[in-house]
């Protein structure tokens, strides 16, 4: 496992990085410039975004990697996906970082549904990276990476890109995807985390906790994938156990923080996306608790 300077140590995931709205852009492009001020070196975009969303965080900053996190292969086609990359890797000097998924089956529609792969998402991931190597300007494997949970996923990350982006993970994760993955490949997991201030309701935090969580744990894969770590489908009602929200989110004040993001690093990541969760995530740009953060955690090395 190597320290990845690109990369730098903690970076921020944030959905509300993602938008097509004119109007609302200008604060997200300021919200991106501020990061990177802060000494984030990776900013990572939420909810499938296209690499066009990708483009204006890359305008907005001058050093910091932005990476998909994760762009559907379902909802992109890889030849127009590869041009793409092409153009902001000549614009923007290796600074996009293209992030794959193969997305849930609860959302595959339309056409996704009529694919000859749609139910057989190991082979469609393999035959879209085909067509990455394929394109008139290839996208090269440093220069994508797999949103990867299960030891198959993961090894064709290792295999055929610069490495994993596994999300909604815990530490036990990490630890098996780096043996799965070796030394040398990316592991970037994503965490969750709640900030606390002093007197703050810890009952509230873990609502907030178990309202974003509820969507992802009608999601098979992510079900399938808390399964093999140990959790029972009992940790899964109401937007998940106690142990579970534990497992999955910290909780508590920037030195608690840190001592989880930690657990990731001593089990092996390389770079851990830290997704600040509110009440209004999705919509919220959370730069106060994103400046207290880059206080406490270690963004270098």
């Amino acid at each position: 496992m190597a320290y990845n300077a690109q990369l730098g140590r903690v970076g921020i995931w944030a959905g509300a990085l993602r938008t097509d709205d004119t109007a609302r852009r200008p604060q997200v492009e300021e919200a991106a410039a501020e990061l990177e001020e802060l000494g984030y070196r990776a900013l990572w975009i939420g909810g499938s975004p296209s690499p066009d969303m990708a483009y204006h965080l890359l305008a907005a900053t001058s050093r910091a990697t932005v990476g998909t996190s994760i762009l559907s292969i379902w909802q992109h086609a890889a030849p127009e996906v590869a041009a793409r990359h092409a153009q902001l890797t000549d614009e923007y000097g290796g600074r996009f970082l293209l992030g794959l998924g193969v997305s849930h089956a609860e959302a595959q529609t339309g056409h996704t549904l009529d694919h000859p792969l749609a139910n057989r998402p190991y082979s469609a991931m393999r035959s879209y990276l085909d067509m990455l190597d394929n394109a008139p300007r290839p996208v090269p494997a440093e220069g994508r990476a797999l949103a990867a949970l299960g030891p198959k996923m993961l090894q064709l990350a290792a295999e055929r890109s610069l490495g994993a982006l596994p999300y909604l993970v815990t530490a036990a994760h990490t630890a098996e995807a780096r043996d799965i993955l070796g030394a040398d490949p990316l592991l970037a997991p994503e965490l969750k985390v709640i900030l606390l201030r002093p007197g703050a309701d810890r009952s509230a935090a873990y609502a907030t906790a178990r309202d974003y969580l509820s969507f992802y744990l009608g999601l098979a894969n992510y079900r399938n994938s808390l399964l093999r770590l140990g959790f029972t489908e009992s940790d899964f009602a109401d937007g998940g156990s106690e142990r579970l929200v534990d497992a999955v989110v910290a909780i508590g004040d920037a030195e608690a923080i840190r001592a989880r993001v930690d657990e990731f690093f001593t089990a092996g990541a390389d770079h851990v996306a830290v997704q600040v969760v509110t009440p209004g995530i999705g919509t919220d740009l959370p730069r106060e608790e994103w400046r207290t953060l880059a206080e406490a955690l270690p963004l270098e090395g």
